[in-house]
């Protein structure tokens, strides 16, 4: 989708009411299903993160910018992720947190970004994380300087290819609830792009098509 009608839509994501779990449910492994039903934060006490959906153009089309994380020693070693991180007491909220992170991983300034809306927040169990995602848009080209430590790579997700049903697959994974399980996932660029990520993308796909209706 070119930028310039993208941004024609902008306003009407913001009253769009958030699927949630619903929209999760579609890209979570079956073995996550009862706990996403069942969740209790308080018994949880999860850690908080923000992360950042930041569209922008390239070329004169709608870019979604995704990170490969560092290969570490930890539970998303490796993963397809959405640049963003741990809060920190000094944020003034969650959604400094997610501009402060993306500035750290990425490169892009805050004050390049206008926060759109926030979108269903998200429990991370390996990793005991309450995510809270953040849509932002950036109204000009970016230039990426990705966080060498922490960055291994970035994607550059076309629109049209985000939205297209047939990145979305099932992809044979060994992950945290078992080895060689089937998970839903959506193919980008060669990665699986399953969990957390595809949970949330799954929310951000549902309400992007809502607020497109057949233009898309």
């Amino acid at each position: 989708m070119n930028f310039q009608d993208f941004l024609q839509y902008v306003p009407n994501i913001i009253p769009v009411k958030l699927p949630a779990v619903d929209a999760h449910l579609k890209m979570a492994p079956k073995e996550r299903i009862e706990g996403l039903k069942n969740l209790d934060l308080n018994a949880v006490n999860p850690r908080i993160a923000a992360v950042m959906m930041l569209f922008y153009p390239k070329n004169d089309e709608t870019h979604l910018v995704l990170i490969v994380r560092n290969a570490y020693n930890g539970v998303h070693s490796s993963q397809i992720a959405f640049p963003g991180g741990k809060y920190e007491t000094t944020d003034a909220d969650f959604k400094e947190t997610a501009l402060r992170e993306t500035h750290e991983e990425v490169g892009v300034l805050p004050e390049k970004i206008e926060i759109i809306k926030e979108f269903s927040s998200m429990y991370i169990p390996p990793s005991n994380f309450l995510v809270h995602p953040f849509l932002g848009i950036a109204k000009e080209e970016l230039s990426f300087y990705p966080d060498a430590k922490e960055v291994a790579a970035i994607i550059e997700l076309p629109l049209s290819v985000f939205l297209n049903d047939e990145i979305i697959i099932e992809a044979r994974l060994s992950t945290s609830y078992g080895a060689n399980i089937l998970v839903p996932a959506f193919n980008i660029q060669n990665h699986d792009v399953w969990g957390a990520t595809a949970m949330i993308l799954s929310e951000l796909r549902d309400v992007l098509k809502i607020t497109f209706g057949g233009n898309s």
